[in-house]
């Protein structure tokens, strides 16, 4: 009784500014659905340009994932389990798009993989690959800033497995790579389920690097974010109805994995 009503006891001070910061995030995602043209939201939701965009944008979205799965998951492997010289430096280096702004990560993407970039000259060259201003480079973007969110879930599943059932494996003579594939991964898949979900959010709401690096050509590289830039300019329904699209998709991602990193003591 005692603890309960010690937790009860909450000070002015601290609930008003809390109630205040509340109401800061709460407001305006509220304003969008109070504003929003509910009776031609199907009309709106069905025509050929929002479908487009979103249509291109789960596309790009996906198969940035699956970019991220196929590369992200052996370097969070390196970085959790690789007794490598400065691995603090070097997972600080793959946190990095987190904290960059995407558009300095589009610059970025530009100068190496352009047409004149670093790589991206040689690619031109030598195979006829041009990768800024297409799709291909939507889903680029999406992956080089997506990326950091799988690579940390992951690490931190492997992180906390026991290591006790891999080295029985390696005891019974399995190879390094069987029992990656049978042991290690399946005992981390949760994790990796966790950060593809995340991953997959990421990349769907991205548009800083995608406009940078991809352009914005209706049909080929304008995904629903920038759809709703360029909707806000003549036709505020439409932006609205993809907000209110991509904002059921980042609540939809948040109850999926509320047990696992929102979840708490109630």
């Amino acid at each position: 009784m005692r603890r309960r009503r010690t937790r009860g006891r909450l000070p002015v001070v601290l609930v008003v500014p809390a109630l205040l910061g509340l109401a800061f995030l709460l407001v305006p995602l509220a304003g969008l659905l109070i504003r929003a043209p509910w009776a031609t939201v199907p009309d709106r939701l069905f025509s050929a340009e929002v479908g487009e965009a979103l249509r291109l944008s789960l596309v790009c979205a996906s198969l940035a994932t699956v970019v991220c799965l196929v590369l992200g998951i052996p370097l969070a492997w390196l970085l959790a389990r690789g007794d490598l010289p400065g691995r603090g430096f070097l997972r600080a280096l793959v946190t990095v798009p987190l904290v960059l702004p995407p558009v300095v990560g589009g610059v970025a993407l530009l100068l190496v993989l352009g047409r004149r970039g670093l790589i991206g000259q040689y690619l031109d060259a030598w195979f006829g690959v041009s990768l800024p201003f297409t799709t291909a480079g939507v889903v680029v973007a999406e992956a080089f800033v997506a990326m950091p969110f799988l690579v940390i879930s992951v690490e931190g599943a492997l992180r906390a497995a026991d290591p006790r059932y891999e080295e029985a494996a390696a005891t019974l003579g399995a190879s390094r790579w069987l029992t990656f594939r049978r042991v290690t991964l399946p005992s981390v898949m949760p994790g990796v389920v966790a950060g593809a979900v995340l991953c997959w959010a990421r990349a769907l709401g991205e548009f800083g690097a995608t406009i940078t690096f991809a352009g914005n050509f209706p049909g080929e590289t304008t995904t629903m974010p920038l759809a709703v830039y360029l909707a806000l300019e003549t036709e505020p329904d439409a932006a609205i109805v993809l907000s209110i699209v991509l904002l059921l998709v980042s609540v939809g991602v948040l109850a999926g994995l509320r047990d696992r990193w929102i979840g708490g003591p109630t």
